[in-house]
């Protein structure tokens, strides 16, 4: 008996054969904007959390956290509060850069680039400061945003990959399709 991917008129994409359920998603689980900051929401404050505590392991082991800031002369040092709040505002910045990317074919796939891509400048920014900032900073830096990047750029990446036309069967039926 032949397998109802072999078929040749079963197209794979709006049938969804390569899904691990074989029924297509309804038309409603596109994701919306909505959808896309709520996980920038919850990544957010998921990292910062986890930045603050690190802040704290940090500190405990003698860490300064005193950086160079472009523009100033001097070292500036890193409040508790900076370090809570930047991964907030960076994670909600992302998902609303990548949410202007759903509805478009491969958008997980750019959304995954992006989001990488941003991640590696910041850890570069901390490993290349000057000679003053002491390497414990660098590294506990750093390491807050592997951090920041690792826990919110896949699950935004996933939330938008959902409304590819190419992947999402309710494309088809809506006629949404680009192809």
């Amino acid at each position: 008996m032949a397998n109802r991917a072999d078929r040749v008129d079963v197209d794979p994409v709006s049938n969804n054969l390569n899904s691990v359920t074989p029924v297509p998603p309804p038309v409603e689980a596109i994701p919306r904007l909505s959808a896309v900051l709520r996980a920038g929401i919850v990544t957010g404050v998921t990292a910062s959390l986890l930045c603050w505590l690190l802040f704290g392991i940090g500190t405990l082991f003698g860490t300064e956290f005193d950086i160079h800031l472009a523009g100033s002369s001097g070292l500036t040092h890193v409040p508790w509060y900076v370090v809570v709040l930047m991964p907030f505002l960076l994670v909600m910045a992302y998902a609303a850069l990548s949410a202007s990317l759903r509805d478009r074919p491969g958008c997980r796939r750019l959304c995954l680039t992006l989001g990488y891509s941003l991640g590696l400048l910041g850890v570069i920014a901390f490993l290349f400061q000057p000679e003053q900032v002491t390497w414990p900073t660098r590294i506990w830096l750093a390491l807050m945003v592997i951090v920041t990047v690792v826990i919110s750029v896949p699950q935004i990446s996933r939330v938008v990959g959902d409304s590819d036309p190419k992947v999402t069967a309710g494309h088809r039926r809506l006629g949404l399709d680009a192809s």
